[in-house]
């Protein structure tokens, strides 16, 4: 058994000055962390209670932009007025995500924190770069189904399994921390990073950093109404995309693309935008040509890893290259999800998406 250290703090002064201690780390809703330690994984000094805080407000800001809290549960995120309202693509890809039961405990701050899913990463009996840095990476080839097509490195093929930080890649959010040293933002863009050799270094977050908020910019009036979040999964409910994609689409007047986002998810160690296949749509009319030179755009530099059959993912290259396109003209025709359960909660509260 591990022992480790236990407080809870009760303002973000005395959390920031308890995570500055080493081995600390912040617990919330724990529905990954606490996994990772019962696994071993996991073996911090001190757990810092931060359900305390008043860290879980959503609020409109003056810009027409929105505040997340971070101790804001994923449910109420999900269903929040203002959220549904102006960011419906984040709306559904949080209810496309884990159960009821994990977004009900689940914080937006957590969901940004959570580690790979990789089954060598939590097996403790296997090398595992990503836990053990100098180890090895036997998903390179071994069994890689659910590991990344872009941006790995020869250290690390994971990915990072949430499907709301797709949608807030797309989306252009920000993430607001702070420390003893002070406060700082980072752009969704930047928050999470790829392997390269350092592939235990899953985001920016320096030592003794605690998320407060994310901030999401306003969005073309056209983003709301041509939103869809695309999610490709072995099982109908409760697992993690093998290719998800959130996309935005803005309509000219003209009938011609005047923006567009595109955001992958399931396929690097982070969620994956390229502005040269968004701008790619720019300019052209919103056909299944201009979303297929996007897909082979956003797809080119992909590369398969893994062993043989059935242990390589090289199906995921032209399923992710079928999916951007598929989400794209949901997005076109208004048809915000795959999922079948934010149409459900939608018709149970007799309003519309």
């Amino acid at each position: 058994m591990n022992h480790f250290n236990y407080v809870a703090p009760r303002t973000l002064r005395d959390a920031l000055a308890a995570l500055a201690q080493p081995g600390a780390v912040a617990v919330a809703g724990g529905t990954n962390l606490l996994d990772l330690m019962k696994e071993n994984v996991a073996t911090p000094a001190t757990l810092v209670d931060v359900n305390a805080l008043p860290l879980a407000a959503i609020e409109a800001m003056p810009d027409g932009g929105l505040r997340l809290g971070a101790l804001a549960r994923n449910a109420d995120t999900a269903h929040h007025p203002l959220v549904r309202a102006r960011y419906p693509l984040l709306s559904a890809a949080l209810l496309a995500g884990a159960s009821p039961q994990i977004r009900n405990m689940a914080t937006n701050g957590g969901n940004l924190l959570q580690r790979t899913r990789c089954y060598y990463f939590y097996d403790t009996g296997t090398p595992c770069n990503k836990r053990s840095p100098g180890s090895g990476c036997p998903a390179r080839n071994g069994l890689a189904r659910m590991h990344a097509v872009l941006g790995a490195s020869v250290d690390c093929v994971a990915t990072h399994p949430s499907d709301m930080c797709v949608a807030l890649a797309a989306l252009g959010a920000v993430v607001h921390v702070a420390s003893v040293a002070g406060e700082r933002g980072i752009a969704m863009a930047d928050f999470h990073r790829l392997p390269g050799a350092t592939p235990h270094v899953d985001n920016s977050l320096a030592a003794g950093e605690l998320i407060t908020h994310i901030t999401l910019p306003p969005v073309p009036e056209g983003f709301g109404r041509h939103a869809a979040y695309l999610k490709l999964r072995e099982r109908a409910s409760y697992a993690f995309a093998l290719v998800s994609v959130a996309a935005l689409l803005d309509i000219g007047k003209d009938g011609t693309v005047s923006a567009a986002r595109i955001a992958l998810g399931g396929v690097a160690h982070k969620p994956w935008r390229d502005e040269a296949a968004e701008q790619g749509l720019v300019g052209r009319r919103p056909d299944a040509a201009a979303f297929e030179a996007a897909a082979a755009c956003l797809l080119r530099d992909a590369v398969a890893t893994g062993g043989p059959t059935p242990g390589s993912n090289a199906f995921k290259i032209p399923m992710a290259r079928r999916a951007v396109v598929r989400a794209l003209q949901m997005a076109l025709q208004g048809q915000l999800t795959n999922t079948g359960e934010l149409a459900l909660h939608t018709a149970a509260a007799g309003a519309t998406p």
